[in-house]
């Protein structure tokens, strides 16, 4: 039986895959604090439930995820939700160190943490339509999710910086050339390669699969967990600084922000 479309995150099992479904279609799958809680829940259950052997994290044909929902995000950054165990870095932490493959299925839209999520994914699928983005710069904050480590290394420094600095939109193909994206697919047949390779792996030896990936990420996970909050640090004070809120106010008021009174 299907969940109801106002299920913001859909959970369904086919055989040992489980796959987590952002579904806000009429806000491009935006995240709110709610759903990253569900989405936290779900894989601390996963986690330790031996008939789980492989995650798939999925959006719609239009959004992956936009990214984080502006109004319930700053709402939350208001009430000091943003740190700590926030359902954020409850989310960050639980994926982070999710022990079994984890595969992204991205169609359409995918920015911000629609973006970083996929750093921690072991295995990442796009449609030729999918459009990627890292605005952070943009908005007067910096990247998330351990990104400032993990992507120079995934890609290189100049890369990184092009991507961040700039925050413009970049393609699939380019995200494969990056190395975010193992394969471009078109957008008809992306869900049907993720599954397939989700159910090539839960056939795999379940013991090797984990060890494998613990190996993998041995020499990243204390620098990952050190990046985290550090880089919480510094975000989550500057949502409350002048370009911030300039650039955020902008988004909001659909305008050009106006950074030239800063310095």
């Amino acid at each position: 039986m299907s969940e109801p479309a106002a299920t913001p995150i859909l959970s369904t099992r086919d055989g040992a895959v489980l796959t987590l479904r952002i579904n806000r279609p009429d806000k491009k799958n935006a995240l709110l604090q709610v759903m990253y809680a569900s989405l936290a829940e779900s894989l601390n259950a996963a986690a330790t439930d031996p008939s789980v052997r492989v995650v798939v994290i999925a959006g719609g044909e239009e959004a992956f995820t936009a990214g984080n929902d502006m109004v319930d995000f700053m709402k939350a950054a208001q009430t000091g939700g943003s740190g700590g165990e926030s359902p954020v870095i409850r989310f960050m932490h639980a994926l982070a160190g999710f022990p079994k493959p984890v595969i992204a299925a991205v169609n359409g839209l995918a920015i911000g943490v629609g973006v970083t999520l996929l750093l921690h994914c072991d295995l990442v699928y796009a449609g030729e339509g999918a459009r990627f983005q890292m605005p952070f710069v943009n908005i007067g904050i910096v990247p998330e999710y351990a990104s400032t480590y993990l992507m120079p290394r995934i890609m290189g420094h100049a890369r990184a910086m092009e991507l961040v600095l700039f925050g413009e939109p970049f393609t699939a193909a380019h995200a494969k050339e990056c190395g975010l994206v193992n394969e471009v697919l078109p957008t008809d047949k992306l869900e049907a390669r993720a599954m397939e390779r989700a159910q090539k792996l839960a056939a795999q030896p379940p013991n090797a699969l984990r060890t494998c990936k613990k190996l993998m990420k041995r020499w990243t996970d204390n620098t990952v967990i050190e990046a985290i909050p550090l880089e919480a640090f510094h975000f989550g004070p500057m949502l409350s600084k002048p370009e911030a809120q300039e650039a955020i106010g902008a988004f909001l008021q659909k305008r050009k922000p106006d950074f030239t009174k800063f310095s």
